[in-house]
């Protein structure tokens, strides 16, 4: 798979304006073009749903911090064996902490860092709502109200605990790999 993106031979399909011009900004901001959405550039409306969900989960309005809502991103592609995720979101935890060291130990095991009471809580019930959905009752988000969180900042967890199940699911099936300036970055 040496240079590709994905198992699957999608190609490109013809971007709108818009979504150059958010290739631009990627390029701009981050120095490259996150091969996810590379990935879903085969058909515009879709990369548009993908981009506008991610956006607005990870960068809207919100009682969760940027670091936060990494964490959760990281601790879910960590119990889904994402590598992606686990590549391009570890590289974000460890930009946004500024600890090379807790990028990694959340991707190998989140309990293993030295996390705020608010985050473990979040990160468990972010875990639990991956590995057993069905089992998530009241006491579960009672642990998060203990913990500081508002009913908001509730489903804001669970939306994105859910968004990267989603995403885990589409990376791992199709063997997306990411770029490889993410293995470096805020070493």
């Amino acid at each position: 798979m040496t240079g590709k993106i994905s198992a699957l031979d999608l190609g490109q399909g013809e971007l709108s304006e818009a979504t150059k011009t958010y290739f631009d900004k990627c390029e701009e901001k981050l120095g490259l073009v996150p091969n996810v959405l590379k990935a879903y550039a085969f058909d515009d409306r879709k990369l548009r749903a993908f981009t506008d969900m991610y956006n607005d989960l990870m960068l809207g309005e919100s009682g969760l911090s940027k670091l936060e809502r990494e964490m959760i991103a990281v601790a879910v592609s960590s119990i889904n064996h994402c590598y992606y995720c686990l590549t391009a979101h570890g590289a974000a935890v460890r930009q946004l902490s500024g600890d090379p060291a807790l990028g990694e130990m959340m991707v190998m095991n989140f309990r293993a860092a030295d996390l705020s009471p608010r985050q473990t809580a979040m990160l468990e019930f972010a875990v639990k709502l991956t590995q057993e959905p069905a089992k998530i009752v009241e006491a579960d988000r009672a642990a998060l109200r203990q913990a500081g969180f508002t009913d908001r900042d509730i489903w804001d967890i669970a939306s994105t605990a859910a968004f990267f199940n989603m995403s885990n699911r589409v990376a791992v099936a199709i063997d997306m790999r990411p770029n490889d300036e993410y293995h470096a970055m805020a070493r």
